[in-house]
């Protein structure tokens, strides 16, 4: 998608995604990125954070972690900012009418008016968070001037920040500059008068108006598909050089430690057992409730970071989340029963294969294709040499493919029902079983 094309995110760069749910932009970044790097996923709706972290999950990156705050006010951590943040604010949504209709017996001119506020100061708390020469992508799927130039006027008047050619960094793509001159619409459509110098309206400053055409649009009719809109920023300087040019006193505190519920890092008992019962122990391991999770050396540095708060005045410990609400963190490895290690889970064993010498076993391809239509084989058939063993183990092919199974009595395969449907598809297998049409 544009916006994250024009964000240009590398690996082991620290990324936000300011207004992150369903989280389609958020996976894209993490392909970017791979897994040299974090990228800070922030939802304020309870409802949307749910959807982002579903979606997170399914696409199984390490570098990602979810927060719930407003992003007005998203606390600046790390306290050095981040590398890059994609601030796709809420809108109207008026340049999505082709797919969705019954967005025009919504919309009214009033309805940008009543978002631009929102709009700006999410654009103002992106360019507050981001390091010194940092890049801020601004972007709505809205056609209304006063949500997207509009802002963007406000925010090249005010802040310490200059505006990239979008153009050049997307260039193939059917679009045109931005605009530098557009009427202010009451709600019968006839222009309001008075409003031209208005916050809503054109800049009156020459300069600021001459680098509008530096922004970026897609309209509906020329892609015969959504409109677009979207803006570069680079920003200058860190405009922390004090209140009326004095520095700031800056106080350091050592905040509340992290809630029990909040991801950690493995101590030295995880680290013995791991290293015993995996053979080696991966870099960035986290314990959090019933999981152990897997994620990037870079998410460690944020959280043993120091972070600022008032404005810079008060600086806080790191070694801790606080002052972030963590909803979720990186890949879910392997699942914790009553303290002790109990299974890698289907995801991470994957990522982990090659990782860790155990609880891999290798097999034939058609002793996973045997599992997966069902069969259950009796443990000696499957792997030599087990003994009395119970427990878990991940089965591997030369395909690649993982399957996490359970050896009893029978063995049997410990994944979902829509993973198994999954994994029958990539094979070639049925996806449906005779007795189950």
């Amino acid at each position: 998608m544009l916006p994250v094309l024009a964000l240009d995110p590398q690996p082991a760069d620290v990324v936000l995604d300011l207004c992150a749910s369903p989280g389609s932009k958020t996976t894209q970044i993490c392909e970017h990125i791979g897994d040299l790097g974090a990228v800070v996923a922030n939802e304020v709706v309870s409802g949307r954070v749910n959807t982002l972290v579903s979606n997170v999950q399914r696409h199984g990156s390490k570098s990602t972690l979810v927060v719930q705050h407003d992003g007005r006010h998203i606390p600046k951590v790390p306290g050095v900012g981040f590398d890059r943040v994609l601030v796709d604010v809420p809108c109207t949504g008026s340049g999505t009418t082709r797919k969705n209709p019954e967005v025009w017996r919504k919309w009214l001119p009033s309805s940008g008016r009543s978002l631009q506020d929102l709009q700006y100061n999410l654009v103002r708390r992106a360019i507050a968070v981001t390091k010194p020469g940092g890049r801020i992508v601004y972007s709505t799927c809205s056609l209304d001037p006063v949500e997207n130039e509009g802002v963007i006027a406000r925010i090249l008047s005010s802040e310490t920040v200059s505006i990239v050619d979008a153009g050049s960094l997307l260039e193939g793509v059917p679009s045109q500059k931005g605009m530098d001159h557009w009427e202010v619409l009451d709600d019968n459509g006839k222009p309001i008068e008075g409003t031209g110098s208005s916050q809503y309206g054109p800049p009156s400053d020459k300069l600021v108006s001459s680098e509008l055409g530096k922004c970026l649009r897609v309209w509906n009719d020329s892609i015969g598909g959504g409109g677009f809109f979207l803006a570069v920023l680079k920003k200058d300087s860190d405009g922390s050089g004090g209140i009326s040019g004095r520095e700031l006193k800056i106080r350091t505190i050592d905040e509340l430690p992290d809630p029990k519920s909040f991801p950690r890092p493995i101590g030295e008992d995880w680290s013995r057992i791991l290293e015993k019962s995996w053979g080696s122990v991966p870099n960035s391991m986290w314990e959090r409730g019933k999981s152990l999770i897997w994620s990037t050396e870079e998410m460690g540095e944020i959280w043993k970071s120091k972070r600022t708060r008032k404005s810079g005045r008060v600086e806080v410990s790191g070694g801790r989340w606080r002052p972030l609400k963590v909803i979720h963190l990186g890949l879910i490895a392997a699942k914790i029963r009553h303290g002790e290690l109990d299974r890698l889970v289907s995801r991470g064993a994957r990522r982990l294969l090659g990782e860790i010498s155990s609880p891999f076993a290798e097999v034939d391809s058609s002793i996973i294709d045997s599992i997966l239509m069902g069969e259950e084989p009796l443990p000696e058939s499957v792997i030599g040499n087990l003994g009395e063993f119970r427990g878990g183990r991940v089965l591997f092919d030369g395909l690649g493919s993982c399957l996490p199974v359970w050896i009893g009595s029978r063995v049997t395969p410990m994944i979902s029902d829509a993973e198994k449907t999954v994994m029958r598809s990539v094979r070639g297998l049925p996806i449906v079983f005779d007795e189950e049409e």
